[in-house]
């Protein structure tokens, strides 16, 4: 067990698979010589040289275009889209393109594409680059979306997309980059679509994902001294997402708080609160609590981000209406 930060373990990650398999190749805006915006891809350019580390012109529907099209010829593309919100100008080849080639092919191609891309606020980088936007891909059948919150998963879930048959979009946190965390690269492979518990406890459930969960946790720490036992649920995945382990959860609290940095509205949380209100609603003692950002563009003064992101007195605040 070792001590490694975000950034760097998701480096690992793309050597490790690059090493063992020939067909994976990386691709997008200033990752070789420039190394990447966060320095995620730092030394794959020298050590695997031009033809499997390219870097493209500022075009997100030419990198992930070509990305699809070297997918369906053999080949295990990684692009990296610098900031989730121009992946708006990636839509077609993501939405109508990879995640219907497996389908409008009869099941005779598959996609075996990654999207890495970065979301989220905290470095005051303003309206245009700091959304979060992982729920309108999660609305597209076809697609898989993962979320890390910590390192070792980071990790973990990049290799699993890597070797996953189909078009898996990677979320990263930005602010996430330069927090370390215990790793061991020789853990046993994760699965898409599996969540984990990262604190238990017995009278509310707060679930969440990516860099949230901290939040979550400092939040769940604040309350244990208070005598509320919160129980923390990291998502990892958002499509598909874990049902057994929140139900599983909100079945043993009763209770259901989910907090995400997106906008509240028609996000992750109220997909997952309709189904809980479908499927466990009597389980419920209370009605299940959102917690998101405001419905309004990310600021970009330092004051005002800070209020806009969902931090943890926003989480303390659900949980109490939740307990109430």
């Amino acid at each position: 067990m070792a001590e490694i930060r975000f950034g760097k373990a998701v480096t690992q990650a793309l050597v490790e698979c690059m090493e063992n398999d020939s067909s994976v190749i990386v691709l997008g805006e200033d990752i070789g010589h420039g190394e990447g915006s966060f320095k995620v891809t730092r030394g794959l350019l020298k050590k695997f040289g031009p033809e499997r580390v390219l870097d493209t012109p500022i075009s997100e529907a030419a990198i992930v275009g070509a990305a699809v099209g070297a997918a369906m010829t053999g080949l295990k593309p990684v692009a990296e889209i610098m900031f989730m919100d121009f992946i708006t100008l990636a839509m077609d080849a993501l939405v109508n393109q990879a995640s219907k080639a497996r389908f409008m092919f009869g099941g005779q191609c598959s996609i075996p594409l990654v999207v890495r891309t970065t979301h989220g606020g905290g470095l005051n980088a303003g309206p245009q680059h700091s959304q979060c936007l992982e729920a309108w891909l999660a609305h597209v059948p076809g697609l898989k979306v993962v979320c890390p919150s910590n390192p070792s998963d980071a990790y973990h879930l990049l290799k699993a997309a890597i070797a996953d048959p189909d078009p898996v979009v990677f979320v990263e946190n930005k602010t996430l980059y330069a927090v370390s965390g215990d790793f061991n690269p020789g853990d046993p492979p994760q699965q898409i679509g599996r969540a984990r518990i990262a604190r238990a406890g017995d009278d509310v459930t707060i679930v969440s994902y990516g860099a949230a969960v901290g939040t979550a946790l400092s939040a769940a720490q604040t309350l244990q001294g208070e005598g509320i036992s919160a129980e923390v649920v990291d998502l990892r995945s958002l499509q598909p997402w874990d049902e057994e382990a929140v139900f599983g959860s909100v079945k043993r609290t009763h209770r259901l708080v989910i907090v995400h940095e997106a906008v509240r509205s028609f996000g992750v949380g109220a997909e997952i609160a309709a189904r809980v209100a479908e499927d466990a609603f009597d389980e419920l003692d209370a009605p299940v609590v959102r917690v998101g950002a405001p419905f309004m563009p990310v600021p970009f003064a330092k004051s005002l981000e800070k209020q806009y992101i969902p931090d943890a007195a926003a989480v303390l605040a659900g949980v109490r209406k939740a307990l109430s």
